[in-house]
């Protein structure tokens, strides 16, 4: 067998940090995409071979082809792996393979997986494999010739069971993703409990609704309420830091805003104390310094700000913007905006009367149009739903000399100066708002 293996739909954060992975362990990557992204320009640049369009002529003698979830069956690339009998694994089934022999440090949640990943990479001496791009080391994978692994663990397909993990950190079991899980509240738990039965050291957060009913499971417990205390903001060289009092280890300083870090912050801290001491975990954690699109302050000058953010569920945007809120007032600014590009028509009727009240306290909303992955389209009177704040429908960002522009049906209608501007979804708004085409 050939050490060839090809990742088609290879311009995903999450399929792209594997492509990474592998190739550092040796393997020669190929990969493919519908069409040409920052992600996959950078590929390139490291060296792997990337074809755009995807075409079955670029399955040639691999021994592996992995494919997203995104991908159809009708794909191209699918159906010339199966007629030259290679082995084709989903990402979901090629886990177990590229996780072999490594002691996984898991983290899983709804919301906040990512920056407990990226935190952690402060933390731990090993190699890391998130789905977002970590500041700390400019990408979403760092390669570390050892055995230990910290991994973003996914349960949108339930691929979290397959992650062997020594270590499982979940922030939350909050339900999202549950098409996969056909809608089945019970299925969707008993995925987290196997996941979290698999480890062996559990930290979760035990205020969780689901979580805490975990009697059953040996497990370091977070109780986010009583375990951490005088979480205030304060700003350091301008930059927002949470400082909070874990149980009866003593004050932390994190790079962020809201409850939301402090809790992320102190999963963290209570799995890394389970493998060095707590004053190199106190130190260490400084070094983090956010992801990029989570609180990813692109702008900051005189009383303009803008911020980038992936959060594209209701929880997630109501607790961004009480962050974005906090850091204004630090800031001296008055008027918070934001900009929303809807993920998924979905997502978007499936929390809609969340949505519609996660916006509360913002000064201005602007809505995008919903950013599609692959679903046929639904009609949503943004309009109706979200009258109460008078919002301005725009058809996307420009960016010029570091401010912002809106059009509708390519025509300037609005300039964006002044204030707080925190763009939030999972869409291409983080390449508007960076003007990236």
């Amino acid at each position: 067998m050939s050490n060839k293996i090809h990742f088609i739909g290879i311009g995903g954060i999450g399929l792209s940090a594997l492509a990474r992975f592998l190739k550092k362990n040796g393997y020669t990557i190929s990969g493919s995409d519908m069409k040409s992204s920052p992600i996959t320009k950078m590929l390139q640049e490291e060296g792997i071979k990337v074809s755009i369009p995807q075409s079955a002529d670029n399955i040639t003698d691999q021994s592996i082809v992995i494919y997203s979830a995104a991908v159809k069956e009708d794909n191209p690339e699918i159906k010339a792996a199966k007629s030259k009998n290679m082995l084709l694994l989903s990402r979901k089934e090629a886990l177990p393979f590229i996780l072999k022999d490594k002691k996984v440090f898991a983290v899983a949640g709804a919301h906040g997986k990512s920056t407990t990943s990226a935190m952690l990479a402060a933390l731990i001496d090993g190699s890391v494999i998130i789905g977002a791009e970590s500041k700390q080391f400019g990408s979403n994978m760092y390669f570390k010739d050892t055995d230990a692994l910290i991994f973003e663990a996914d349960e949108s397909d339930a691929s979290f069971i397959n992650t062997n993990p020594y270590i499982a950190i979940v922030t939350n079991a909050e339900p999202e993703h549950m098409e996969f899980y056909d809608y089945d509240l019970d299925k969707f738990h008993d995925a987290y409990r196997t996941f979290i039965k698999k480890a062996k050291i559990r930290v979760l957060n035990a205020q969780d609704p689901f979580l805490e009913t975990l009697n059953d499971i040996e497990a370091i417990r977070l109780y986010p309420s009583k375990d951490i205390k005088s979480i205030k903001t304060i700003i350091i060289d301008g930059d927002p830091y949470t400082s909070f009092v874990l149980k009866d280890l003593g004050t932390f300083e994190v790079f962020g805003v809201g409850e939301h870090i402090a809790i992320n912050a102190s999963l963290t801290i209570l799995a890394a104390i389970t493998q060095t001491s707590l004053e190199s975990v106190r130190e260490n954690l400084k070094s983090y310094k956010g992801i990029k699109k989570r609180f990813d302050i692109l702008e900051k000058k005189n009383h303009y700000i803008v911020i980038d953010d992936y959060a594209h569920h209701p929880t997630e945007i109501e607790a961004t913007i009480k962050s974005a809120r906090k850091y204004a007032r630090l800031m001296g600014i008055k008027k918070v905006t934001a900009i929303w590009q809807p993920h998924k028509y979905s997502r978007t009727i499936d929390n809609l009367e969340k949505f519609k009240e996660c916006f509360a306290g913002i000064d201005r909303l602007i809505i995008l149009p919903v950013y599609n992955v692959g679903e046929r389209k639904k009609e949503i009177d943004f309009a109706k739903h979200f009258e109460k704040y008078q919002p301005l429908f725009a058809d996307e960002i420009k960016k010029e000399s570091g401010f912002l522009r809106l059009l509708k049906d390519h025509k300037d209608i609005q300039d964006l100066n002044d204030g707080l501007i925190i763009g939030l979804g999972a869409g291409d708004i983080t390449y508007q708002l960076r003007g990236i085409s």
